[in-house]
């Protein structure tokens, strides 16, 4: 299953540093930042995916995140 969200993550070392929380928490995941993009997508494949969960780490790091549909 493949999620997306949109978020305010403006640089690449701070997509690292969530990529890394994240995959704390879905360690086999594929999760990647597209940061050209307006939305500054995060996308994540992975077999199990909690949005509430995905958006609750971005925030305690003070990005906004919201699930795209």
């Amino acid at each position: 299953m493949i999620e997306v969200f949109k978020t305010n993550v403006q640089e690449e070392d701070q997509s690292t540093l969530i990529i890394g929380k994240l995959l704390e928490h879905f360690p086999n995941s594929l999760i990647s930042f597209d940061l050209e993009d307006c939305d500054k997508i995060l996308r994540i494949h992975s077999s199990s995916i909690s949005n509430k969960k995905i958006i609750a780490i971005l925030n305690s790091h003070g990005y906004l995140c919201e699930a795209l549909l």
